[in-house]
């Protein structure tokens, strides 16, 4: 009878262990690289005088990493979030979207389909190896160039694309 029980309980149970191996997988933007290139970043505008805020959104466009430096405008934590969460939603940098919706007024739209997007350049997509994982974005530098140097420098310190 014990014998017949553990039979069946293991006849039942291989199904479930089957399909949940195979579920899809996505690739994610892990909370220490996150916050390893947002502090790189805050660094590098650091280096040039300049006090800015950093923030890392996953794919998902919610917030991983924020930070503040220290004297950084009231502005700079929606412009970073903004730009962040632009790229990862988009998929590309957000001087690039600029450009692109400034060059055909045909898609000035894109500007209205969602109020957290900040078309300004200081965005940058997160890839790794290929996949898409977020956005990283900077505010609060002279120019939007500046913050996505800044950023570009918080990329290159986790191996991004």
């Amino acid at each position: 009878m014990m014998i017949r029980s553990i039979a069946l309980a293991t006849a039942l149970l291989t199904p479930i262990a089957s399909v949940a191996q195979s579920l899809p997988t996505a690739p994610y933007l892990p909370l220490e690289m996150a916050t390893k290139a947002a502090q790189t970043a805050v660094e590098a505008c650091a280096a040039e005088g300049y006090n800015v805020s950093v923030a890392v959104v996953a794919r998902s466009g919610e917030t991983k990493v924020l930070l503040r430096a220290d004297n950084a405008g009231p502005h700079t934590v929606g412009s970073s979030t903004g730009k962040a969460f632009t790229s990862a939603s988009m998929g590309r940098d957000t001087k690039g979207l600029a450009g692109f919706i400034g060059a055909k007024p045909e898609n000035g739209g894109l500007r209205d389909m969602d109020n957290r997007l900040v078309i300004q350049a200081g965005g940058l997509p997160i890839r790794i190896e290929g996949a898409l994982v977020g956005g990283i974005g900077a505010g609060g530098a002279p120019s939007g160039v500046i913050d996505e140097t800044c950023v570009r420098a918080g990329l290159d310190a986790i191996g991004a694309e």
